[in-house]
């Protein structure tokens, strides 16, 4: 994406969502479907392509859920009623997010009708890669432990079109999240999808060092009486 100039700041691109040329107007088409008029409240991950969809969302007057970055502090909620509408711009940023969010706990948090994900490659069956940290992977599963999400809530992701890959050239394990739609800058694509959603927490998976590094899940297993 550097090499073809398709690539924006943040620069590099390396161990990053990478943000691309035409992220406004894959927002824009995002902003346009049905899934997203129709959705009250919808959740979108902090990353910097996806800026133009959390802005959108907050001027269309929806109810938005962004988590803090590696889920350090959780997730914030934002109520476009509370915002300026000159200040909504800096409000999509994650700076801006931290001071007109509010911190929300998942078991209080509204029903999200649409999940917005940001993703580094992303294949037409719907599996997705992302930064390798896991992070998209436990905020979903998260929000689908306490019933926030369902297997029907629609997924989708907006990339550039050369992050875009054929079915079965993107690996998929059991974990990994899937999304239901992929929208470029050129098109909007359905994925038919060969995998299921996450249903939840997978607590094997989580380790002392997830527990050190966000508080929530200590509280998530304490609230279900999980022993770590």
């Amino acid at each position: 994406m550097e090499t073809r100039g398709i690539a924006r700041f943040p620069l590099p691109l390396h161990y990053r969502i990478p943000n691309f040329v035409g992220a406004e107007i894959a927002a824009k088409r995002l902003a346009s479907m049905d899934i997203f008029r129709h959705s009250k409240v919808i959740k979108v991950n902090p990353d910097s392509p996806q800026a133009p969809v959390r802005k959108l969302a907050l001027m269309m007057g929806k109810t938005l859920i962004v988590p803090t970055p590696r889920l350090r502090r959780g997730f914030l909620l934002l109520n476009p009623s509370k915002i300026p509408r000159s200040q909504m711009d800096f409000a999509s940023t994650i700076r801006g997010s931290f001071i007109y969010g509010e911190s929300i706990d998942p078991w209080s948090m509204p029903k999200v009708d649409l999940v917005v994900v940001g993703s580094v490659a992303v294949g037409l069956d719907g599996a997705r890669l992302g930064k390798g940290g896991g992070y998209a992977e436990l905020e979903y599963a998260i929000l689908r432990e306490f019933d926030r999400v369902s297997e029907s809530t629609p997924i989708v992701t907006t990339v550039h079109d050369v992050q875009v890959f054929n079915e079965g050239e993107i690996p998929h394990e059991p974990h990994d999240l899937v999304v239901d739609y992929i929208i470029t800058p050129s098109r909007v694509i359905e994925v038919k999808r060969r995998y299921s959603k996450p249903t939840g927490i997978l607590w094997n998976l989580i380790t002392e060092k997830h527990f050190t590094e966000i508080p929530l899940l200590k509280e998530i297993a304490r609230r279900k009486g999980i022993a770590k």
